[in-house]
């Protein structure tokens, strides 16, 4: 794959502005506090709240706007300085903090254009034009990254290209937007890269982890809708540890919105659970669709409201769910929901039993380079 190149300026930038935001933050939860602490008792019917919301007003929009000033100015000089501060490779390492800072506050760092917001792109080695080519469009998940399929010395994307001839393709998204945001975009920019592709392809193939499985059924969904070339070309999909029915952690996270809400104290502490991002929230059911989240609170602890999305049609379908035995699951995503299985009929995701596989002793991360996990993957899209 081509080498990325990054301004550092752009990454201070964007470091700065979430300085300057989280320095607001923290001030409007502490003005908050001593708003609700010093209005008095609720019995007494808050006889100093007028005092109180007065004086704090005064003191804390005065700390916010001069956080402001500064934050503008800090903003522009460095805008000015990045030509002079250069460029160089994005490390690894840079990749991997900035894909998890995205998988927590993504959808903020896009809507304040923050220049660490992630744009979506695939990355690809180039290719052979004297061939038809097996597309296989690698699709990372929660907080990770492209380069993140090499752990410990093994890609499943290069071992496959090694063993069957597929020409592995990188996608690299911010997983902090909604997943059917993500879903849409992989959606166009799949059917782009199909058309552009500078050899014909004449198969596509999606081996997703985690998240990824979510992002990759929904971009098929909104293919279908939309008739895109690309969605004739789909032939199988493998789904690694993808929560399709939500993961239990991301409840757990709303039960603590819920609890702190409880006390008027305690409530100006929700907005610290709320830091979380659409695709964290998303992840509580396993949203797929636009109406899955639209017109709701996605903080509040509503039920599963999803609409039912079958596995697509002549697509062969493949779910593997890694089993820790003492937690009946990964230890992020459980078994059932790994397996798209669920108590409503509807929701069920309808895997053949010979295109599941539970891999056992086996954790979330380790099915990117579990080599019994490889082989059966290779197994499914080998030569029938």
């Amino acid at each position: 794959m081509a080498k990325k190149t990054r301004r550092h300026g752009d990454d201070i930038r964007g470091a700065s502005r979430l300085a300057v935001e989280a320095t607001k933050g923290v001030t409007t939860l502490v003005e908050d506090m001593h708003r609700t602490i010093a209005s008095g008792p609720a019995v007494l019917g808050k006889p100093l709240r007028g005092p109180a919301r007065l004086l704090t007003r005064l003191v804390y929009g005065s700390i916010k706007g001069v956080t402001d000033l500064a934050g503008a100015g800090l903003d522009l000089a460095l805008q000015e300085l990045a030509p002079a501060l250069g460029e160089g490779e994005a490390s690894p390492e840079r990749e991997a903090v900035v894909a998890a800072l995205n998988g927590v506050l993504g959808d903020y760092l896009e809507a304040s254009d923050n220049p660490l917001a992630i744009e979506m792109a695939i990355h690809h080695d180039e290719p052979d034009t004297t061939r038809a080519h097996r597309l296989l469009v690698m699709v990372h998940g929660s907080c990770m990254n492209h380069l993140q399929w090499l752990r410990d010395g093994h890609d499943h994307g290069v071992a496959l290209a090694s063993d069957l001839g597929f020409t592995p393709a990188y996608l690299h998204y911010n997983t902090g937007r909604h997943v059917s945001t993500n879903g849409r975009a992989l959606a166009e920019v799949l059917d782009q890269t199909v058309r552009d592709w500078p050899a014909p392809v004449d198969e596509v193939v999606v081996l997703a982890h985690s998240m990824g499985g979510l992002v990759s059924r929904s971009a098929v969904h909104i293919a279908e809708q939309e008739d895109l070339a690309w969605r004739k070309l789909l032939r199988s999909m493998v789904f690694l540890g993808t929560p399709h029915h939500g993961a239990p952690l991301e409840r757990g996270g709303n039960w603590v919105d819920v609890l702190l809400g409880v006390s008027r104290y305690s409530a100006p502490f929700v907005r610290l659970g709320q830091i979380r991002s659409a695709g964290v929230t998303d992840l509580r059911y396993g949203n797929l669709l636009d109406a899955d989240w639209e017109g709701r609170d996605r903080f509040e602890m509503a039920g599963d409201a999803r609409t039912p999305v079958p596995l697509p049609s002549g697509v062969s379908c493949y779910a593997v769910a890694g089993d820790l035995s003492r937690v009946a699951g990964d230890g992020l995503v459980p078994v059932d929901s790994a397996l798209g299985r669920h108590d409503r009929p509807e929701m069920s995701l309808d895997f053949p039993e010979t295109h599941t596989c539970m891999a056992k002793g086996t954790a979330h991360l380790d099915l990117l380079d579990r080599g019994e996990v490889y082989d059966t993957v290779r197994e499914w899209l080998g030569p029938t």
